[in-house]
Protein backbone atom coordinates (compact mmCIF):
# COMPACT_ATOMS: atom_id res chain seq x y z
CA UNK A 1 0.00 0.00 0.00
CA UNK A 2 1.34 3.20 -0.92
CA UNK A 3 2.07 5.76 1.55
CA UNK A 4 -0.79 8.83 1.67
CA UNK A 5 0.68 12.03 0.85
CA UNK A 6 1.27 14.60 3.45
CA UNK A 7 -1.13 17.71 2.76
CA UNK A 8 -0.02 21.13 3.26
CA UNK A 9 2.39 23.97 1.49
CA UNK A 10 5.37 24.60 0.58
CA UNK A 11 7.16 27.10 3.24
CA UNK A 12 10.01 28.64 1.54
CA UNK A 13 8.50 29.84 -1.62
CA UNK A 14 5.26 30.72 0.04
CA UNK A 15 7.21 32.64 2.52
CA UNK A 16 8.53 34.67 0.25
CA UNK A 17 6.00 35.65 -1.62
CA UNK A 18 3.92 36.66 1.48
CA UNK A 19 7.03 38.74 2.51
CA UNK A 20 6.35 40.55 -1.28
CA UNK A 21 2.75 40.79 -0.15
CA UNK A 22 3.44 42.26 2.57
CA UNK A 23 5.72 44.91 1.05
CA UNK A 24 2.85 45.94 -1.33
CA UNK A 25 0.52 46.55 1.49
CA UNK A 26 2.88 48.39 3.19
CA UNK A 27 2.90 50.69 0.34
CA UNK A 28 -0.78 51.21 0.59
CA UNK A 29 -0.54 51.86 4.12
CA UNK A 30 2.63 54.24 4.12
CA UNK A 31 1.20 56.56 1.21
CA UNK A 32 -1.96 56.82 3.60
CA UNK A 33 0.79 58.16 6.08
CA UNK A 34 2.15 61.05 3.63
CA UNK A 35 5.07 58.71 3.73
CA UNK A 36 5.41 58.23 -0.05
CA UNK A 37 9.12 57.68 -0.20
CA UNK A 38 8.88 54.65 1.69
CA UNK A 39 5.56 53.39 -0.20
CA UNK A 40 7.41 53.48 -3.68
CA UNK A 41 10.43 52.03 -2.42
CA UNK A 42 8.24 49.18 -0.44
CA UNK A 43 6.80 47.99 -4.14
CA UNK A 44 10.44 48.01 -5.58
CA UNK A 45 11.48 45.60 -2.38
CA UNK A 46 7.74 43.64 -3.44
CA UNK A 47 9.68 43.07 -6.67
CA UNK A 48 12.43 41.59 -5.19
CA UNK A 49 10.50 39.19 -3.49
CA UNK A 50 8.68 38.39 -6.58
CA UNK A 51 11.69 37.43 -8.49
CA UNK A 52 13.03 35.64 -5.63
CA UNK A 53 9.63 33.39 -5.25
CA UNK A 54 9.49 30.99 -8.40
CA UNK A 55 13.17 30.91 -8.25
CA UNK A 56 13.40 29.38 -5.13
CA UNK A 57 10.80 27.11 -6.09
CA UNK A 58 12.41 26.13 -9.30
CA UNK A 59 15.59 25.46 -7.50
CA UNK A 60 14.41 23.30 -4.24
CA UNK A 61 11.88 21.70 -7.11
CA UNK A 62 8.96 23.32 -4.66
CA UNK A 63 6.23 24.57 -7.55
CA UNK A 64 2.84 23.78 -6.67
CA UNK A 65 -0.74 25.26 -8.55
CA UNK A 66 -1.01 26.99 -4.55
CA UNK A 67 2.17 28.45 -5.10
CA UNK A 68 1.34 29.81 -8.60
CA UNK A 69 -2.45 31.16 -7.56
CA UNK A 70 -1.05 32.74 -4.29
CA UNK A 71 2.01 34.49 -6.67
CA UNK A 72 -0.32 36.19 -8.53
CA UNK A 73 -2.95 37.01 -6.09
CA UNK A 74 -0.16 38.56 -4.22
CA UNK A 75 1.05 40.57 -7.68
CA UNK A 76 -2.03 42.19 -7.81
CA UNK A 77 -2.23 43.64 -4.77
CA UNK A 78 1.89 44.41 -4.94
CA UNK A 79 1.47 45.57 -8.71
CA UNK A 80 -1.94 46.45 -9.51
CA UNK A 81 -3.60 47.66 -5.99
CA UNK A 82 -0.87 49.26 -4.31
CA UNK A 83 1.34 51.29 -7.37
CA UNK A 84 -2.67 52.84 -8.12
CA UNK A 85 -3.25 53.77 -4.53
CA UNK A 86 -0.23 55.14 -3.86
CA UNK A 87 -0.21 57.39 -7.31
CA UNK A 88 -3.70 58.28 -6.16
CA UNK A 89 -2.95 59.35 -2.17
CA UNK A 90 -0.13 61.41 -3.80
CA UNK A 91 -2.09 63.66 -6.10
CA UNK A 92 -5.11 62.18 -7.82
CA UNK A 93 -7.42 62.78 -4.68
CA UNK A 94 -7.47 66.53 -6.20
CA UNK A 95 -7.96 65.60 -9.86
CA UNK A 96 -11.78 64.84 -8.90
CA UNK A 97 -12.89 61.67 -11.58
CA UNK A 98 -10.03 61.69 -13.89
CA UNK A 99 -7.79 60.91 -10.54
CA UNK A 100 -9.56 57.90 -9.46
CA UNK A 101 -10.44 56.86 -12.95
CA UNK A 102 -6.64 56.85 -14.11
CA UNK A 103 -6.35 55.20 -11.04
CA UNK A 104 -9.13 52.52 -11.84
CA UNK A 105 -7.66 51.85 -15.51
CA UNK A 106 -4.11 50.79 -14.29
CA UNK A 107 -6.15 48.37 -11.61
CA UNK A 108 -8.02 47.36 -14.17
CA UNK A 109 -4.97 46.65 -16.76
CA UNK A 110 -2.92 44.70 -13.78
CA UNK A 111 -6.07 42.11 -13.71
CA UNK A 112 -6.21 41.72 -17.38
CA UNK A 113 -2.78 41.35 -17.78
CA UNK A 114 -2.18 38.72 -14.76
CA UNK A 115 -5.16 36.85 -15.72
CA UNK A 116 -4.16 36.24 -19.47
CA UNK A 117 -0.39 35.58 -18.80
CA UNK A 118 -1.81 32.60 -16.42
CA UNK A 119 -4.19 32.01 -19.23
CA UNK A 120 -0.96 31.47 -21.26
CA UNK A 121 1.07 29.55 -19.09
CA UNK A 122 3.14 26.96 -21.28
CA UNK A 123 1.69 27.83 -24.73
CA UNK A 124 2.94 31.61 -24.64
CA UNK A 125 6.65 32.25 -26.53
CA UNK A 126 9.01 32.08 -23.31
CA UNK A 127 11.23 35.18 -25.13
CA UNK A 128 8.61 37.63 -25.04
CA UNK A 129 5.74 39.19 -22.63
CA UNK A 130 2.51 40.36 -24.21
CA UNK A 131 1.91 43.07 -22.51
CA UNK A 132 3.99 45.23 -20.02
CA UNK A 133 4.89 42.76 -16.99
CA UNK A 134 2.93 44.04 -13.88
CA UNK A 135 6.33 44.49 -11.93
CA UNK A 136 7.63 47.05 -14.79
CA UNK A 137 4.66 49.11 -14.81
CA UNK A 138 4.95 49.32 -11.24
CA UNK A 139 8.21 50.55 -11.17
CA UNK A 140 7.41 53.29 -13.90
CA UNK A 141 4.33 54.42 -11.23
CA UNK A 142 6.71 53.84 -8.08
CA UNK A 143 9.68 55.47 -9.68
CA UNK A 144 7.95 58.37 -10.62
CA UNK A 145 6.29 59.06 -7.12
CA UNK A 146 9.77 58.38 -5.21
CA UNK A 147 11.42 61.01 -7.94
CA UNK A 148 8.22 63.37 -7.57
CA UNK A 149 9.59 63.11 -3.60
CA UNK A 150 13.47 63.35 -4.00
CA UNK A 151 13.72 66.26 -6.06
CA UNK A 152 10.34 68.07 -4.42
CA UNK A 153 8.69 68.21 -7.84
CA UNK A 154 4.94 69.66 -6.95
CA UNK A 155 2.04 67.38 -6.67
CA UNK A 156 -0.59 70.15 -7.94
CA UNK A 157 0.76 70.11 -11.56
CA UNK A 158 2.65 66.80 -11.81
CA UNK A 159 -0.31 64.69 -10.43
CA UNK A 160 -0.78 65.48 -13.86
CA UNK A 161 1.22 64.02 -15.82
CA UNK A 162 1.39 61.20 -13.10
CA UNK A 163 -2.06 60.75 -14.26
CA UNK A 164 -1.49 60.14 -17.79
CA UNK A 165 1.83 57.56 -16.75
CA UNK A 166 -0.24 55.50 -14.56
CA UNK A 167 -3.06 55.24 -17.47
CA UNK A 168 -1.00 54.47 -19.68
CA UNK A 169 1.37 52.27 -18.09
CA UNK A 170 -2.12 50.54 -17.10
CA UNK A 171 -2.91 50.86 -21.23
CA UNK A 172 0.57 48.92 -21.92
CA UNK A 173 0.11 45.96 -19.79
CA UNK A 174 -3.51 44.65 -21.82
CA UNK A 175 -1.76 45.63 -25.35
CA UNK A 176 0.12 43.39 -27.23
CA UNK A 177 3.29 44.83 -27.05
CA UNK A 178 6.48 42.76 -27.39
CA UNK A 179 8.54 42.83 -24.08
CA UNK A 180 11.94 40.69 -23.72
CA UNK A 181 11.40 38.41 -20.63
CA UNK A 182 15.27 37.77 -20.23
CA UNK A 183 14.00 34.09 -19.58
CA UNK A 184 16.50 32.75 -22.42
CA UNK A 185 19.55 34.15 -20.06
CA UNK A 186 21.63 31.69 -18.76
CA UNK A 187 21.93 32.82 -15.17
CA UNK A 188 23.81 29.77 -13.92
CA UNK A 189 26.15 29.66 -16.82
CA UNK A 190 29.96 30.95 -16.64
CA UNK A 191 30.85 34.80 -17.91
CA UNK A 192 33.64 36.84 -18.17
CA UNK A 193 35.44 38.74 -15.41
CA UNK A 194 34.45 41.46 -16.84
CA UNK A 195 30.83 41.19 -16.74
CA UNK A 196 30.91 40.87 -12.79
CA UNK A 197 32.99 44.45 -13.19
CA UNK A 198 30.11 45.80 -15.14
CA UNK A 199 27.33 44.55 -12.08
CA UNK A 200 29.31 46.65 -9.67
CA UNK A 201 29.13 49.58 -11.72
CA UNK A 202 25.46 49.47 -12.43
CA UNK A 203 25.08 49.05 -8.51
CA UNK A 204 27.26 52.16 -7.74
CA UNK A 205 25.10 54.02 -10.85
CA UNK A 206 21.73 52.93 -8.92
CA UNK A 207 23.57 53.37 -5.13
CA UNK A 208 23.85 57.25 -6.29
CA UNK A 209 20.50 58.42 -7.51
CA UNK A 210 18.49 55.42 -6.94
CA UNK A 211 15.12 57.03 -7.61
CA UNK A 212 15.93 58.95 -10.89
CA UNK A 213 17.95 55.57 -12.35
CA UNK A 214 15.09 53.24 -11.60
CA UNK A 215 12.12 55.22 -13.14
CA UNK A 216 14.81 55.84 -16.27
CA UNK A 217 15.14 52.13 -16.30
CA UNK A 218 11.72 51.11 -16.01
CA UNK A 219 10.32 53.74 -18.20
CA UNK A 220 12.86 53.20 -21.29
CA UNK A 221 11.97 49.58 -20.94
CA UNK A 222 7.93 50.23 -20.71
CA UNK A 223 9.11 52.35 -24.56
CA UNK A 224 10.76 49.37 -25.70
CA UNK A 225 7.67 47.55 -26.16
CA UNK A 226 6.34 50.12 -28.89
CA UNK A 227 9.06 50.31 -30.43
CA UNK A 228 9.91 46.84 -30.79
CA UNK A 229 6.81 45.67 -31.84
CA UNK A 230 7.14 48.23 -34.28
CA UNK A 231 10.83 47.38 -35.71
CA UNK A 232 9.84 43.77 -36.06
CA UNK A 233 6.38 44.39 -38.33
CA UNK A 234 6.34 45.14 -42.27
CA UNK A 235 2.88 46.69 -41.76
CA UNK A 236 1.04 47.53 -37.95
CA UNK A 237 -2.02 47.08 -37.25
CA UNK A 238 -4.88 46.77 -34.48
CA UNK A 239 -3.95 42.99 -33.69
CA UNK A 240 -0.09 44.40 -33.14
CA UNK A 241 -1.23 46.66 -30.36
CA UNK A 242 -4.58 45.35 -28.95
CA UNK A 243 -7.52 43.07 -29.17
CA UNK A 244 -6.74 39.48 -30.22
CA UNK A 245 -3.72 38.67 -31.92
CA UNK A 246 -3.32 36.38 -35.15
CA UNK A 247 -0.37 33.31 -35.10
CA UNK A 248 0.59 35.27 -38.24
CA UNK A 249 1.62 38.26 -35.99
CA UNK A 250 4.23 35.84 -33.68
CA UNK A 251 5.10 34.29 -36.85
CA UNK A 252 6.10 37.41 -38.56
CA UNK A 253 8.42 38.11 -34.49
CA UNK A 254 9.67 34.91 -35.48
CA UNK A 255 11.15 35.30 -38.53
CA UNK A 256 12.59 38.71 -37.68
CA UNK A 257 14.47 37.50 -34.62
CA UNK A 258 15.57 34.63 -37.81
CA UNK A 259 16.96 37.07 -39.92
CA UNK A 260 18.42 38.87 -37.12
CA UNK A 261 20.27 35.50 -36.10
CA UNK A 262 18.35 35.50 -32.46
Amino acid sequence: MSPVPKKGIYLLPNLLTTAGLFSGFYAVVASMNGRFEAAAIAIFIAMIFDGLDGRVARITNTQSEFGAEYDSMADMVSFGVAPALVAYNWGFADLGKLGWLAAFIYVAGGALRLARFNTQVGIADQRFFQGLASPAAAGVVAGFVWVAQEYSLASDYMSWVLAGITALSGLLMVSNFKYNSFKEVNWAGKVPFVALLIVMLVFVVVATEPALVLFIVFALYALAGPVNTFRSVDKVRLEDVVGDPENDVDAEFTKDDEKRGE
